[in-house]
């Protein structure tokens, strides 16, 4: 039996079987439809939400079609979309990621990666769990930025980073709070002055200031204490908690 024979089986297994599997066009003594034609029923499935099927579809078209060929690359792509769709997002990032470092100079290269990194963003959903994750999404969009920085995808992909940014700064000042709680204030201060380092862009990083200066009170750092609070009125004179954290007078005291 040829290739595209066994296909027209496999691919009645994975759509379904009698009616259903006719309904999709792929019934056994018809055999594959051309590569064009399928890559349509595939798009026309996804449309519809049917995303299991339009995988089995796009499987198929990646497979017959010569690897490169842009219907190859498209139908590849489209597998990591319907991955995504179905919850797959281990496996979508891996898919996309195939798609960009196989095919750099298809049309579908920088989407792909702004679609990993975004596979990898919805894994790391919460501050408090791993940012792994979030740092993979983060590292994948500048790849991107760096690889095709005039695309529309490298555009689209600044704003996630500045959005998974902010829940890396306040995932490490959460971190930095609960040390500070419970009094270990050697590990809070590094926290708080590793987010500011860190994330210097993030809306946090006045509010790690403040804490920084209530800690250098607390300990009785004063040279810390002044400089932190010389640095929030030249850089945040309107943070909240300033006047009470850095009155003028006790800063310019000493």
């Amino acid at each position: 039996m040829t290739r595209g024979g066994l296909w027209g089986i496999a691919l009645l297994g994975l759509i379904g079987c009698g009616g259903r599997a006719a309904q999709a066009g792929a019934g056994a003594n018809q055999g594959p439809a051309p590569a064009p034609q399928a890559l349509q029923d595939g798009h026309a499935l996804f449309r519809r939400g049917e995303w299991e099927k339009a995988n089995a579809v796009f499987r198929r078209v990646a497979f017959e079609v010569a690897p490169g060929d842009s219907q190859a690359v498209e139908a590849q792509y489209f597998q990591a979309e319907c991955q995504y769709q179905l919850g797959q997002r281990v496996e979508a990032a891996h898919q996309f990621r195939r798609v960009a470092d196989e095919s750099p100079a298809s049309r579908w290269a920088p989407l792909a990666l702004l679609r990993a990194g975004d596979a990898n963003a919805d894994l790391w959903n919460k501050p408090v769990l791993d940012p792994s994750y979030g740092q993979a999404a983060i590292a994948t969009w500048q790849e991107l930025i760096g690889r095709y920085p005039e695309s529309s995808a490298a555009a689209r992909a600044q704003i996630r980073i500045r959005r998974i940014t902010e829940q890396l700064a306040e995932k490490q000042y959460l971190n930095a709070m609960f040390y500070a709680r419970r009094k270990f204030y050697d590990s809070a201060i590094l926290y708080f002055k590793e987010l500011v380092a860190l994330y210097p862009q993030s809306r946090r990083v006045p509010d790690a200031l403040i804490r920084l200066v209530e800690i250098y009170r607390v300990v009785d750092y004063q040279e810390e204490l002044k400089e932190t609070c010389e640095h929030l009125r030249r850089f945040y004179p309107a943070a909240r908690g300033l006047e009470e954290s850095c009155p003028a007078a006790a800063t310019g005291s000493r």
